[in-house]
């Protein structure tokens, strides 16, 4: 496992962030630090900042005195978050397809086509394609309020901490069924596609927390 980059701190980051997101690394789980430096085969000070990375995404938080912990997200904290993708991102959606351009579509399209008529979809690659894709609506919709908002609230990489709610067999088609509206230019069924596809995860995970206290 040991990270051999230029970048070192970002690649730590991104190996981190994908084990908390697939819940490899639990809520309230302790970072030690010295343990993850000489498992990724690195030294304190690209750890320090890929901590802070972590720490600037709401992923992990620093206690005085104790170290970095994995952040825990409640229920109702993850139900919060979805509503307020949905809002954003409906919006966002909208005004994507107005700006996207031929290269930003072949990339979201690059996303999830390794993916298609795949048995063995790797969940954690999965996920971090998913990410990008809901994160480069955002971009693309060129609102700059829609994009610091989702900046100052983190509610994307928030709802990921949900883990995998649905599988990817069930939720690639949908992808690739909003980038064809993008690609279309289809500003209202983009709109209704992406709120559709985010409120069907939200109901699922309502039902599932809902289940589980009977």
């Amino acid at each position: 496992m040991e990270i051999q980059h230029q970048d070192l701190s970002y690649e730590i980051y991104k190996r981190l962030k994908s084990m908390i997101l697939s819940n490899e690394l639990l809520g309230g789980a302790k970072l030690k630090q010295e343990h993850i430096a000489n498992l990724f085969g690195v030294s304190r000070m690209p750890l320090h900042r890929a901590f802070q990375m972590l720490e600037n995404e709401m992923l992990i938080e620093s206690v005085p005195r104790r170290g970095y912990f994995v952040t825990k997200v409640g229920i109702d904290q993850l139900i919060d978050s979805f509503e307020c993708r949905e809002a954003l991102e409906g919006m966002a959606a909208r005004r994507a397809a107005r700006n996207i351009v031929k290269n930003q579509l072949t990339y979201l399209k690059s996303l999830f086509e390794k993916f298609i008529d795949t048995d063995n979809i790797s969940i954690p690659d999965y996920l971090e394609s998913d990410q990008e894709f809901h994160d480069m609506i955002m971009k693309v919709s060129g609102n700059k309020v829609i994009t610091r908002l989702e900046f100052l609230g983190h509610n994307t990489i928030r709802t990921f901490r949900g883990g995998m709610l649905r599988p990817p067999e069930e939720s690639l088609p949908e992808h690739m069924a909003i980038i064809a509206a993008l690609e279309k230019g289809d500003g209202e069924l983009a709109e209704k596609l992406v709120r559709d596809h985010i409120r069907k995860t939200m109901e699922l995970l309502k039902k599932s927390y809902s289940d589980k206290r009977k």
